[in-house]
């Protein structure tokens, strides 16, 4: 009788294992980012707003602390790159960001916004290290607020997000952007606005 008794155990707690691994890997769970904007201004198709701390251009950012409705009241369009300090196509791409942005001298604005803290591809330091490595000088820094990343739906790195003054996304890109891509893009930017 103990025998049987401690068989029927072992099944029930193989059984309960069972239904709770199946749970676990069920397909109703939800993602981590949610498909639809989570924001009203997303849901307008407006960039949402977010408080960040830079780490350089605070000339243009206008102090240590701003956010980034501060920067379209400038009005002005602006370019906001998402990127992080060890995410390969971002180091890759900086440096024609660069050369875009002093080549429109001050026609828009260029913030880079390191989002690696919150995505796995580095932390502060690093990002600000690879600012100094690479001789960027455009404004960047970074936010303390973890909803950006799921605000502006940010699934790839890098993500530029061209912006018209009034809070407008025109185009969202996700991926490595060349000189010429870059180019196009705030030619277009600068149009429409």
């Amino acid at each position: 009788m103990k025998d049987k008794t401690g068989r029927t155990l072992a099944i029930l707690v193989a059984a309960l294992a069972g239904v709770v691994a199946l749970a676990a890997c069920s397909s109703a769970r939800q993602p981590v980012y949610p498909a639809t904007p989570i924001s009203p201004e997303a849901a307008r198709g407006l960039a949402p707003d977010f408080q960040f701390i830079a780490y350089q251009g605070q000339n243009v950012l206008g102090g240590n602390q701003a956010s980034l409705y501060s920067l379209l009241r400038k009005g002005k369009p602006v370019v906001l790159n998402m990127w992080a300090g060890e995410c390969a196509p971002c180091r890759r791409e900086m440096p024609d960001l660069q050369a875009v942005y002093d080549s429109y001298k001050g026609r828009f604005i260029l913030f880079g916004l390191d989002v690696g803290p919150f995505t796995g591809l580095g932390s502060r330091e690093e990002g600000k290290a690879l600012l100094q490595e690479l001789e960027i000088t455009f404004p960047a820094g970074t936010t303390y607020d973890a909803e950006v990343v799921r605000d502006y739906e940010i699934l790839g790195m890098p993500t530029t997000f061209f912006i018209k003054p009034n809070g407008e996304i025109v185009r969202k890109w996700t991926g490595l952007m060349d000189k010429g891509k870059f180019t196009e893009l705030v030619e277009s930017l600068l149009t429409s606005s």
